[in-house]
């Protein structure tokens, strides 16, 4: 097995030079697929219990609050541990914790699929969505230490559009296993199947995948990182499972030390990094104009689409009576032109820039103007086929604009902070998503006592739609041109 390490530049590079890695070992097309393989794991799995949870909570007799946590737990997990598990890949080897994080996300997937009571699956939950963070950010590090020009153009859109379609095969996956119900497993079924899926990315990886690593590694900054957790758990904690469990004492709480948790991240890592220590977020690396306004796109971008998948889940399944496999049929529109609209970014942003973005978004908002008017004229006949002409325009969009943005924040990161800087926008994704689902999850939930799905739907879709009207502006802050 070869350990070839693919060496980058450092950071005394002229800031006008091309940041391109002098690799001594490149990323063959199925070493590509098999990273994006292994991204698309814990990017499914994020999604794909929600059209499982009614069979879930009749199985485990989990209840409203433990099922919340059976999506939360993953997710906040997920979310907190992410930039670390860049910072440990640049330090040990991107291949290395990318095969660590495999082997745990199958063994943890096994876990959720034996579990024997609702307890015991979200315990196996957390301990998933950590096992993601550890793989996930090695995949956009290993993509930026082993390829250059337009093959890392090529491969971070291919990774930008995993990263979305993952999402709604995530439903579209669920759906289905819950409904063949394999050997009777039920539920099960959409945690087992990824033990032979991690099981054969394994192996490919341990053939096809350089190792990278950063080439000044530095230790872990345990403040940063204990302040970090903090901030997100305090806040996507009570967020995701307030609701459920009546808004206690504890979640206000949470909420309360929320702002001074993040306070003290943001003094605590100007001060590592003034001192000439590395932080776990460098606070130059927000500096750097496409960081900066990507990433402060990509949270609203998140927050919709994350709010959108959960919303049509329990909306399709409680409001139009749609089984499990109907109600993933329904996104398979929004899968196909999603990716058809992420192989063509490359082409499209080389010529016309952040003008991509702005189409996106424009296109983006009237796939939900024209899902919105369809479910208000159709309800409650709404069928799949009636739904397909603007979820594929939702789709289309929103394809149009998430795998540039990855591209766009990751034009001009220094290589030797890949990881780092990876795992800091995946973060950024993962919030936002957790976010989505408790924000707009909230507002639809709590609207369907006194007007109905129907019109709770509708207020869901049209508070995305302002969403999207804000991001549509930030849009402008974006580079005129992508790298």
């Amino acid at each position: 097995m070869s350990d070839t390490r693919a060496q980058t530049p450092t950071l005394e590079a002229p800031a006008d030079a091309p940041r391109q890695p002098a690799v001594s070992a490149l990323l063959t097309p199925l070493g590509l697929l098999t990273v994006l393989l292994g991204a698309a794991l814990p990017m499914i799995d994020f999604f794909i219990v929600n059209v499982a949870l009614p069979t879930i909570d009749h199985d485990l007799h989990a209840g409203p609050a433990m099922l919340e946590m059976v999506v939360a737990g993953y997710g906040v997990a997920y979310a907190t541990l992410l930039v670390l598990g860049g910072r440990l890949g640049d330090m040990v080897g991107r291949r290395r914790l990318f095969l660590w994080g495999l082997a745990a996300f199958g063994l943890t997937s096994l876990a959720c699929g034996l579990a024997p009571d609702a307890g015991t699956l979200v315990a196996a939950r957390v301990a998933q969505g950590a096992a993601a963070a550890l793989l996930l950010p090695q995949v956009l590090a290993t993509i930026q230490a082993t390829t250059s020009g337009k093959r890392r153009a090529r491969a971070l859109s291919l990774y930008g559009g995993t990263a979305g379609v993952s999402s709604a095969v995530g439903q579209v996956l669920g759906g289905l296993l819950v409904s063949v119900d394999l050997a009777g497993t039920g539920w099960r079924a959409v945690f087992l199947v990824n033990v032979p899926i991690a099981a054969a990315a394994w192996l490919l990886a341990a053939r096809t995948v350089p190792e990278t690593r950063s080439p000044r590694p530095t230790r872990v900054d345990g403040p940063g990182t204990a302040l970090l957790a903090a901030t997100l758990i305090t806040l996507l904690l009570p967020l995701t499972e307030g609701r459920a469990a009546g808004w206690p004492l504890w979640s206000w709480l949470l909420l309360a030390v929320f702002p001074f948790a993040g306070t003290a991240f943001v003094l605590v890592e100007r001060r590592a990094e003034r001192s000439g220590r590395t932080p776990l977020v460098p606070p130059s690396l927000l500096r750097i104009p496409s960081v900066n306004s990507g990433l402060a796109m990509i949270v609203p971008f998140s927050v919709g689409f994350g709010g959108f998948m959960f919303v049509v889940a329990v909306a399709l399944q409680n409001g139009l009576r749609y089984g499990p496999f109907a109600a993933g049929l329904s996104l398979v529109p929004l899968c196909t032109t999603f990716f058809i609209a992420s192989l063509a970014g490359p082409r499209l942003v080389g010529r016309f820039g952040r003008r991509v973005v702005i189409a996106g978004s424009l296109i983006q908002g009237a796939g939900l103007l024209a899902l919105a008017l369809t479910v208000h004229a159709s309800w409650p006949g709404t069928s799949v086929a009636g739904l397909a002409p603007s979820m594929a325009v939702l789709g289309f969009g929103q394809g149009m604009v998430l795998p540039v943005l990855m591209r766009i924040v990751l034009s001009e990161l220094p290589v030797a902070q890949a990881g780092v800087g990876g795992g800091a926008m995946v973060t950024t994704q993962q919030s936002g998503l957790a976010l989505g689902v408790a924000t707009l999850g909230t507002l639809f939930l709590s609207l369907l006592p006194s007007v109905g799905i129907r019109d709770a739907l509708l207020a869901a879709l049209l508070t995305q739609l302002a969403i999207v009207a804000g991001t549509t502006a930030l849009a402008l802050r974006l580079p005129r041109s992508v790298r």
